[in-house]
């Protein structure tokens, strides 16, 4: 089945009034000089619902005022000391992290017992010695030979699982110190303007209008004022979604009058892409929307945190993948529909959509998220690049412990949060303020003139625990 969308609705917005914004009675040519008065219906008529796509960080997160050009924060490293590295010989070249990361140390030291596996076999080793300069450590097994003996070679998996001494012996040679990982991110300037005449604010309509503002009344500009701020309100949450930091040093994308570059901001969506994880789905359409996907989800957040309440933030093709997969589950559904679920009767209206469900010792959430839906928005760009489409984020729920490296103390924060530029003088959270002669009096432009403004910046604390659903 295919379905064609006709004709456009509605004009987008214009950076100033036309003619084309207002009813014409003069379109058949003749002008008021008909015979019959049209009749005219006053409302203006909400073909898109509410238009407004703002509101996913307020679930999610938190806002804080910050007083710096840049927000640092620590998060904390694993508690647990495991690496990858290369057999050579009797000694084990470390190279890697359990996450993959590149290492400068390590925390082996002498007298450990460790598990070290490649692809084949497994054994347990005791560590004669350590070399911090090379990375590299001399190990024997305790129940074969050598490693040869023990079937390992190539590229092997090691962890650290406790230590073993002679009686009489000196202690530990070397201490291992608590590892953590720093990040930083740096807020935006966002900015918008609206401005109409005084003869335009002055003008009395034929249409009474309203908006996600709240504005109404006969007045044109009540209605372009109010869309201009809806629309900024919703590009302050696309902003900390979308955003990614300039990279490119050698052409800035613009300099500022102080010498300054523009840096961009990481938004959500990269902090994921930098740091988090991502599934795509066996189909290459949706993603995770078979118990086969969530299980694969469910083993990658056991590496990571385990939290256990998760939020999914999905577009509307995969909310009902996940609803056909749950249904699926009923052994009535293939057959027909079952009642007594959910005190179901034949008489009620069935509810074929899911909110939740669990899975192993995971909780999941689900909502559609209008932003990847709407045309105007993402819904447009998932569209046309079907490969590289969002199809949802999950997000964990609850807080987390990070040590705020401008107030120097631990704190509890949601997983994301808004920092936006406040002091005792200037708050930048959502600034507006009127210039010009109408409605103020504050220059001699017969115009009135309001300016937008923010700066601020998104927090993604523990990434590790996302998912990008592509």
């Amino acid at each position: 089945m295919a379905i064609t969308s006709n004709g456009a609705p509605a004009a987008a917005a214009s950076k100033q009034t036309l003619a084309s914004a207002y009813i014409d009675f003069t379109a058949d040519g003749n002008g008021w000089a008909q015979q019959y008065l049209p009749e005219l219906m006053e409302k203006e008529s909400e073909i898109f619902g509410n238009r407004s796509i703002s509101g996913f960080l307020s679930q999610v997160g938190a806002e804080e005022a910050m007083q710096s050009d840049q927000v640092i924060w620590s998060e904390q490293g694993r508690l647990h000391l495991s690496y990858q590295g290369d057999i050579s010989s009797e000694t084990i070249v470390l190279d890697k992290d359990a996450d993959g990361v590149a290492v400068t140390s390590c925390g082996v030291r002498a007298g450990d017992m460790i598990i070290v596996a490649d692809a084949n076999s497994t054994a347990k080793c005791f560590v004669v010695s350590v070399s911090t300069d090379t990375l590299t450590i001399t190990v024997k097994p305790y129940q074969f030979a050598n490693l040869a003996g023990a079937g390992l070679a190539g590229e092997v998996q090691v962890l650290v699982f406790g230590s073993e001494y002679v009686k009489g012996s000196v202690g530990r040679d070397a201490v291992n110190s608590p590892s953590f990982k720093t990040y930083n991110n740096n807020p935006i300037i966002i900015k918008d303007k609206y401005e109409i005449s005084g003869s335009d604010a002055s003008a009395i309509g034929w249409v009474e209008v309203a908006g996600e503002e709240g504005q109404n009344g006969y007045l044109w500009y009540l209605k372009a004022e109010g869309d201009t701020r809806a629309r900024f309100t919703d590009y302050l949450e696309m902003a900390m979604i979308e955003s990614e930091k300039a990279t490119n040093a050698t052409t800035p994308l613009q300099t500022g009058a102080i010498g300054q570059d523009l840096a961009g901001t990481e938004g959500l969506f990269a902090a994921i892409n930098a740091r988090g994880n991502e599934a795509t789905g066996v189909t290459g359409i949706n993603a995770a929307t078979d118990l086969a996907e969530f299980d694969a989800i469910l083993a990658e957040f056991d590496k990571n945190g385990a939290i256990e309440e998760n939020m999914m933030f999905v577009n509307r093709a995969t909310a009902l993948a996940m609803d056909d997969m749950l249904a699926s589950m009923n052994s009535y559904g293939a057959g027909g529909t079952s009642y007594g679920v959910f005190d179901n009767s034949e008489d009620m209206a069935l509810n074929l959509g899911f909110s939740g469900f669990r899975r192993g010792s995971y909780d999941f959430y689900k909502s559609d998220w209008k932003y990847l839906n709407d045309l105007s928005t993402r819904g447009l760009i998932n569209g046309k690049d079907t490969v590289n489409a969002i199809r949802g984020v999950m997000i964990p729920a609850g807080v987390s412990t990070v040590y705020d490296q401008a107030l120097g103390k631990n704190l509890k924060r949601p997983f994301l949060h808004v920092r936006y530029r406040a002091s005792a003088t200037d708050n930048r959270k959502m600034k507006t303020w009127t210039t010009g002669s109408v409605g103020a009096s504050t220059s001699a432009l017969d115009a009135m003139q309001i300016h937008m403004l923010s700066e601020r910046c998104l927090v993604t604390q523990g990434a590790n625990n996302f998912m990008l659903m592509n």
